[in-house]
C-alpha cells in the first residue's frame, strides 16, 4: 500500500439501542420478574420475544436467572435454526410456533408456576369459576395433555389448547400465556396463576359456581371496551 494513501477505517456510528437490542434487555428484565415473583425457579421455564418478520428471541437452555444476560438470549429464525451464539430454550419448538400461527402475538411466556402446575398435573381445565376467567380469551382455560418436553408433540398439542385462548395449562408441566408484548404476556401470566389459586382456594370450601356460557359471552364482550382503549 502506498505510504502517502490513508486507509480507510469504517467507524461504527452511534445509534440508539437497537430493537433486538431493546428485546434483549426486556426478556432479561422478564425473566429476573419471573424469578422475583415466584413463578419460575432455578432453570425452570422460558420467555419468548419477536424481533420481526423473520427473527425473534428466546431464553437460553438451562441457565438460571442470577448467571443469565441480555447478551444470552438466543436469536432465531422462524425455521428454528439459532442465527446467534447460545443453545435456546429446549421449549423453543412451542415459543416458534405459537409465534407463527398467531400474527397477534409478539411475546410468549411459559412458567412452571405453583397453582397452574398443580392443576396441570392432574390435567383439569380451569372453568369459569370467576368472570376474570375471560382474561385468557374465552370461557375456560384449557389444559392439553401431557407430552415429552422440548418435544414437537407438546407444541402441537399446546396449539390445539390455545385455540382462540391466550393462555393454557400444559399437561403435568406448566403454564403458557402469550400476548401482545412482553408486559402483557407478563401480566396475563400473573392472572392466570392467581386464578388458579383462587380456584384450587374455592375448592377447599366446596364445589364453586360455574358461570354461564351465555354469562362469560356478557363478560367478553364486556371486555372489547374494558380500560385504556387506544
Amino acid at each position: 500500500m502506498n505510504g502517502s494513501a490513508k486507509e480507510h477505517v469504517e467507524v461504527p456510528s452511534l445509534t440508539p439501542l437497537t430493537s433486538e437490542g431493546l428485546l434483549r434487555s426486556q426478556l432479561f428484565t422478564t425473566a429476573q420478574q419471573l424469578d422475583t415473583l415466584g413463578l419460575n425457579r432455578g432453570t425452570s421455564g422460558n420467555v419468548s420475544a419477536r424481533v420481526s418478520a423473520n427473527h425473534w428471541l428466546v431464553t437460553p437452555s438451562g441457565v438460571p436467572v442470577d448467571k443469565l444476560s441480555a447478551d444470552a438470549m438466543v436469536l432465531m429464525d422462524f425455521q428454528g435454526k439459532p442465527v446467534s451464539d447460545g443453545k435456546p430454550s429446549s421449549e423453543w419448538h412451542f415459543h416458534k410456533d405459537i409465534l407463527v400461527a398467531r400474527s397477534e402475538v409478539g411475546a410468549v411466556v411459559h412458567t412452571h408456576s405453583r397453582f397452574a402446575t398443580a392443576f396441570s398435573c392432574l390435567q383439569l381445565d380451569i372453568p369459569a369459576f370467576h368472570y376474570m376467567i375471560a382474561a385468557a380469551g374465552g370461557d375456560s382455560i384449557r389444559c392439553c395433555p401431557y407430552a415429552l418436553f422440548g418435544s414437537q408433540a407438546l407444541s402441537d398439542l399446546a396449539l390445539i389448547a390455545l385455540k382462540d385462548r391466550k393462555a393454557c395449562l400444559l399437561g403435568n408441566h406448566g403454564m403458557i400465556a402469550v400476548g401482545k408484548d412482553l408486559s402483557t404476556a407478563l401480566a396475563l401470566t400473573v392472572e392466570v396463576e392467581s386464578l388458579c389459586e383462587q380456584y384450587w382456594t374455592a375448592l377447599q370450601l366446596g364445589q364453586p359456581n360455574i358461570l354461564s356460557s351465555s354469562q362469560m359471552a356478557e363478560v367478553l364482550e364486556k371486555f372489547t371496551t374494558y380500560g385504556q382503549q387506544p
